[in-house]
């Protein structure tokens, strides 16, 4: 076993000056010499236990597995034992210093994305980091800058992106076959884990396959606690720390990079000008049971400025939208002023155009996005290719910190004019707070 006694450590990270905007399709200028379509690359995937095990299957069926890290030796014994060659490792910074890879899967929770994402960057290593891509804005503006610099091939794990119905759905819109459209709106049912609670008050012990303490990563120190008492809590791993504020981003850092991904894609909306957010009770601990957070996104070329509202914890969207229409748990409309597109649908795979009598026998445009493997391998590919993914972090990183603004504003109870130039909340200086974070010894983010 690699990586029980981790020592402390600082590392680089790559991080240019901050920029103009981001394009919202993938760098045109090949970054690196391709390699050989034949090339077998060396990928290590962090998170194997939990949402890295699928990651990892999906590597795998073309390319090598050669490293393995998981903070619960438990959880990652079907990957271990699907990959019996690959070296293991409790740390992943010990990990990506020893071992030679060509790529790097990050599969963990929220607040331990950029640490290994920056540190493989900073090693010339590809990363493919899942959704959301960051914890904070700030960390989201670090990984697109480091990405800049170090021209390694990226990509969200977002998987909408790739679909065939989402790039149709955005050729649509952007052939203007509805319009000139002026709002958005989208929605979830999540979460589907405990929000609006305190933190835990009992302590348990920590199970002797589990790392704890590499677990909390980043995050402050905290007494273990399992979902044993304390009203609803659950406990906090595997899964329900996403409403924890310290490791998650709540139902909108869940779900936005899904349902709001075709309207922040087809729309080209870059960085809100401001933000603001009705929700119910907040605290300090975790995010709240229901939220409903409005975007104003300024004019941009020969569009106008467009209000994306989002709904959480089971809140619609008015029903006069779309009269007769009976809303899915999740998906997204957008309002044009010849018709509306609405997508019953997560991920954006399938939408229908209304009213459905103007738009019978409607024939899409001809295609001229270009279509995706999967991905997985449209990332793999692109590595071989050297050919940045669509979920390239030029678009993932301005979309992830568009939409955790919307956190900004539910935590503060305030709403939010927005510097993006700047990083910088320009009217309330609680919000500011929010917009990054501190580190644990050993875990911090320093610039080269």
């Amino acid at each position: 076993m690699h990586g029980s006694g981790s020592s402390r450590r600082d590392f680089l990270l790559g991080a240019a000056a901050l920029g103009s905007a981001a394009s919202l399709l993938p760098a045109a200028s090949a970054p690196r010499r391709a390699r050989s379509p034949n090339d077998r690359l060396r990928i290590g995937v962090v998170g194997c236990g939990g949402k890295g095990l699928s990651d990892m299957q999906a590597c795998a069926k073309t390319q090598d597995i050669v490293a393995l890290c998981d903070v619960d030796e438990g959880k990652a014994k079907t990957a271990r034992e699907e990959q019996p060659k690959a070296a293991f490792y409790e740390d992943w910074r010990d990990m990506v210093e020893k071992e030679k890879l060509d790529g790097l899967v990050v599969s963990t929770p929220d607040h331990s994305h950029a640490g290994p994402a920056l540190l493989a960057m900073s090693r010339g290593i590809h990363v493919f980091v899942q959704k959301p891509l960051t914890h904070t804005v700030h960390e989201a503006r670090l990984l697109r800058d480091a990405a800049r610099k170090t021209k390694v091939i990226t990509s969200m794990g977002n998987q909408g992106t790739c679909l065939e119905g989402f790039r149709s759905a955005a050729e649509c819109v952007r052939s203007g076959v509805i319009g000139a459209v002026t709002e958005v709106h989208v929605w979830t049912n999540r979460p589907v884990w405990p929000q609006g609670i305190a933190r835990p008050t009992h302590i348990d012990p920590i199970p002797s396959s589990f790392r704890w303490d590499l677990w909390l990563g980043a995050a402050k120190w905290r007494p273990f606690a399992a979902g044993k008492k304390d009203g609803e809590f659950k406990g906090y791993a595997p899964f329900h720390w996403r409403g924890f504020w310290d490791f998650g981003t709540g139902a909108l850092g869940d779900m936005a990079c899904h349902v709001a991904n075709l309207p922040f894609f087809a729309l080209e909306l870059g960085a809100p000008d401001w933000v603001e957010a009705v929700s119910s009770e907040v605290n300090d601990e975790t995010a709240p049971k229901r939220a409903t957070i409005r975007f104003g996104f300024p004019a941009k070329g020969n569009r106008g400025p467009i209000v994306m509202t989002w709904y959480d914890g089971g809140d619609l969207p008015p029903q006069d939208l779309l009269p007769g229409v009976k809303y899915n748990i999740g998906g997204f409309l957008l309002k044009g002023e010849k018709g509306t597109l609405y997508s019953p649908t997560d991920y954006g795979e399938r939408f229908d155009l209304y009213p459905k009598e103007k738009f019978e026998g409607f024939q899409p445009p001809t295609p001229f996005l270009p279509r995706s493997p999967g991905i997985h391998d449209e990332w793999l590919q692109g590595i071989l290719s050297s050919t940045q993914p669509m979920a390239n972090f030029e678009y993932a990183a301005p979309f992830t910190e568009a939409m955790l603004l919307g956190n900004l504003a539910v935590r503060s109870g305030e709403r939010i004019e927005w510097d993006s130039a700047n990083l910088r909340v320009k009217n309330s200086d609680k919000a500011q707070r929010y917009v990054q974070k501190e580190y644990r010894r050993g875990f911090e983010l320093t610039s080269i």
